[in-house]
């Protein structure tokens, strides 16, 4: 339970130092460029050591890590252009409907059993998701069905990837430090490449409050991804269940923080959407409790 709670709380508090970034006009690609940096030296703290050696590539996790680092960047990068582009709303439903496919892979790769409970707060998850991300004003039209559905499935795959990972090669507290500390390693340097071509194009230079901005993102970001491995790991869910209850409660708590703190409106359809979350967290949660129970 600690984990899932950690887990959710970092993840809203990047929802939160995101908001501000665009208050004090921070490059968000310098910023997470950056964030990836400090995610590294975090995880190489806590290790004890820098984990990245010669014989890196023989780890079984090794391209897993290659490929996770470049899909986080991807899809970090593609939240804030599509936020941009087709608002909050959109990219924030595309981004935690998601949970129905590592739902399915679960089912699928590791036989996980289904009962009525269980998918009754799944599917109920889905509205609940829809009705508390939407801001008012905003009408959840994007201008192109493509992008959405890009990181619709980039997302879902992303979680699911996690999972795997962490069921089939992250046994030690070593092995899931070192496999962190990998992927954001790869983020980094793919990031990084991004910005030199970007400054040889003439973009903007490196201004220092965007590297600070990245070294306060890069902490809690590290840790959200070392508990949500915990977490999946720990086994105090299955990740048919560990996974949405995950995301509704990233979403819930989120929308809460925007609307106590940034003074987002309250509307009926968000508090509609936040009693569904809740009713749906129980329901998952309560289902996959009574499973483990038989």
């Amino acid at each position: 339970m600690l984990y899932l709670i950690l887990t959710v709380v970092l993840n809203v508090i990047l929802f939160v130092l995101f908001k501000l970034f665009s208050k004090y006009n921070i490059d968000s690609l310098q910023a997470i460029v950056f964030n990836y940096l400090t995610c590294v030296i975090t995880g190489s703290v806590l290790l004890g050591k820098f984990p990245v050696s010669a014989t890196s590539p023989s780890q079984p996790w090794f391209w897993w890590s290659v490929i996770m680092g470049a899909m986080f960047i991807s899809l970090f990068n593609l939240i804030g252009w599509r936020t941009r582009e087709d608002g909050i709303t959109t990219t924030t439903i595309a981004n935690k409907l998601s949970l129905v496919i590592p739902v399915i892979f679960s089912v699928w790769l590791y036989h996980e059993q289904m009962n009525v409970m269980k998918i009754a707060g799944i599917v109920l998850a889905l509205p609940a998701v829809y009705f508390t991300a939407h801001v008012k004003g905003e009408n959840a039209r994007p201008k192109s069905i493509l992008w959405p559905a890009v990181l619709f499935i980039g997302s879902g795959l992303l979680d699911t990837l996690v999972k795997y990972v962490e069921q089939s090669h992250l046994s030690t507290n070593d092995a899931q430090t070192s496999y962190t500390v990998h992927v954001f390693l790869s983020a980094f340097i793919i990031g990084f490449i991004l910005l030199i071509v970007l400054k040889l194009m003439g973009k903007p230079e490196f201004a220092v409050r965007n590297i600070i901005a990245g070294v306060v993102l890069g902490i809690p970001n590290y840790f959200s991804i070392y508990f949500l491995i915990k977490f999946l790991h720990s086994e105090f869910l299955n990740s048919s269940a560990a996974i949405p209850v995950n995301n509704i409660g990233i979403v819930l708590l989120s929308t809460i923080v925007a609307i106590l703190f940034f003074k987002e409106k309250e509307t009926p359809q968000r508090i509609f959407g936040l009693a569904l979350s809740i009713i749906a967290i129980l329901l998952i949660a309560f289902a996959d409790a009574h499973a483990g129970n038989n």
